[in-house]
């Protein structure tokens, strides 16, 4: 039996949740990282689990037969830094180097403040990264 997915859609108001964090800072900058991946997906934000705000879905089978949904661009407002989550094609080391103060993993974006990075730069990650996710998982 596959095991469901932890980190699952929710009915959780996103607003609420973005007013609970004690930086200022920080939920300004989730308000620009709202607008700005509701611009790229055309979608309304919802909350995955408790700290993850999510835009669209995408529906994945992998080889191993696992199956589910993720949300098509997300983001989650941490207490040290906001974590951006993209897809490994929009990691690339050009657009790194071009990005601004960030460190990277398999396919986080850390930053600590939007103002310490070039938004049109993430843009364009987050573009990429959902036009990949988008014909890597069409919808059938």
């Amino acid at each position: 039996m596959a095991k469901a997915n932890k980190t699952q859609a929710t009915s959780a108001s996103v607003e609420a949740f973005i007013d609970k964090h004690p930086k200022e800072e920080m939920r300004d900058d989730s308000r620009v990282l709202m607008k700005l991946m509701q611009e790229l997906t055309g979608e309304e934000p919802h909350m995955y689990g408790p700290s993850i705000i999510g835009f669209g879905t995408y529906h994945y089978t992998y080889p191993s037969g696992h199956s589910g949904s993720a949300p098509l661009a997300a983001f989650s407002p941490r207490k040290p830094e906001l974590v951006i989550y993209l897809g490994q094609e929009a990691l690339e080391p050009e657009a790194l180097a071009k990005l601004g103060k960030h460190r990277a993993t398999k396919g986080c974006l850390y930053v600590k403040r939007l103002a310490d990075i070039d938004l049109k730069v993430l843009k364009a990650m987050i573009k990429r990264s959902i036009a990949a996710t988008r014909k890597a998982y069409p919808w059938r």
